[in-house]
């Protein structure tokens, strides 16, 4: 998974930080913004969990910490739940400038909250989802139920919460006080995946039931059974991010590549996006690339991969032919491959030489009841597998000039 570290300022001239998380495999099919929960950052376990979820299918995901906590500049008692939106809003227009667009906004307890809020004024976003979210901002007054007549009073109180020390000021309560979600959910007219825990202490479930309610389809509700409010548990929040992707993939639909297609048994296609090339054989969809320090994108092996990889295969499928024949006890057999580029004189002291050969170093394991004589003759038949014979052989290749997409 590539990360990236990114600061930017926001509309109030704040610096804010934020990691932007990509598949290893493909670039972003779509872009995703994870809004955290309140008082915690973007480095949340959960919130990792989720974006590493979301990358595997395909999905490049920014969380980011909102003004005044986790690495974000600016004083906490300055932000409100409206600040929060802003900061939301202020993350999409930078990523549509500097990335591309987000289409999926994604926010934790009270930023699920404000992910709704904030998706009316992004035009980018198709799909919303919350976990744990409270159907009215106002419910985290309850984290600082004791400390309301202080803040009252003296305008602000320092409130713990989850064990840190917050200020909380008067203009923060009325701020969530004013705003009205079920307003805005009977308007939203985005697709909104509602998640939560039945077991949830902090935000009960009636939230979801409130929010699914107040909402117009498309909708939908998963519960996270078992789990607590900041999905603590690994399996928990991986399963949050693997919903929410293949539920997005429903309603977010980015360009497709033309699909390959060929009479022969392999097509290979490279367009203008450095050096990754699209692979249909025998049906199955592969990609082949070189590393970035090559100038690619690294997002499939290298040519040279796929032939290792094709020896490799076909000595272990030889072996497995070869010991079911003669029913010998061939429980597993593992083919380690490497090619390099050496001096003739260097692969044999005897010959000097100033040309480089390649040379391919094939080590097998052999796992079963086999006795040495056994191993032995499956370590010669490993060299009758016909791909390693071809190796050895002359072999032609015609290439023909043909019309675009006339085979």
């Amino acid at each position: 998974m590539k990360n990236q570290k990114i600061a930017f300022t926001n509309s109030k001239g704040i610096t804010l930080s934020a990691k932007l998380e990509l598949p290893t495999h493909q670039h972003p099919k779509a872009y995703a913004i994870f809004a955290h929960c309140f008082t915690c950052n973007k480095n949340l376990t959960a919130v990792r969990n989720i974006a590493r979820a979301l990358n595997k299918h395909g999905f490049g995901v920014m969380r980011f910490d909102f003004t005044g906590l986790g690495e974000s500049e600016g004083n906490f008692s300055n932000t409100n739940f409206s600040s929060n939106i802003k900061d939301i809003e202020d993350v999409a227009r930078f990523m549509e400038k500097e990335l591309e667009a987000p289409t999926l906004l994604i926010g934790h307890s009270l930023g699920g909250a404000a992910a709704i809020f904030s998706s009316k004024s992004i035009a980018s976003i198709q799909a919303v989802v919350t976990i744990g979210a409270p159907s009215a901002p106002q419910h985290v007054q309850h984290l600082f139920q004791n400390s309301l007549e202080t803040i009252k009073q003296e305008g602000s109180a320092q409130v713990n919460i989850g064990g840190r020390s917050f200020p909380i000021s008067q203009q923060f309560i009325e701020d969530i006080s004013a705003k009205n979600m079920t307003e805005i959910l009977s308007t939203l007219k985005k697709p909104l995946l509602i998640m939560h825990s039945p077991q949830d202490s902090i935000v009960e479930i009636k939230n979801a039931a409130e929010i699914y309610a107040a909402a117009k389809h498309p909708k939908s509700f998963i519960s996270l059974d078992g789990a607590d409010h900041l999905l603590s548990n690994k399996k928990d929040s991986v399963y949050a991010g693997n919903v929410i992707a293949e539920w997005a993939s429903r309603y977010i639909n980015p360009a497709e590549k033309e699909a390959l297609h060929t009479n022969e048994q392999v097509v290979v296609s490279i367009g203008e996006d450095a050096y990754t090339t699209d692979i249909l054989a025998a049906g199955h969809l592969l990609v082949a690339d070189e590393p970035e320090a090559l100038g690619g994108n690294n997002f499939g092996p290298a040519p040279y991969d796929y032939l290792l990889t094709s020896l490799g295969a076909c000595t272990a499928i030889t072996l497995r032919m070869y010991a079911e024949r003669k029913k010998w006890n061939l429980e597993k057999a593992i083919v380690h491959l490497t090619h390099r580029k050496d001096y003739a004189n260097n692969l044999n002291p005897n010959e000097k030489s100033t040309i480089k050969l390649d040379h391919i170093t094939r080590k097998i394991e052999l796992y079963g009841a086999l006795d040495e004589a056994q191993k032995k003759r499956l370590l010669q038949i490993a060299d009758k597998c016909p791909v390693h014979q071809l190796l050895h052989k002359p072999v032609q290749v015609e290439t023909i000039l043909i019309e675009n997409n006339k085979l």
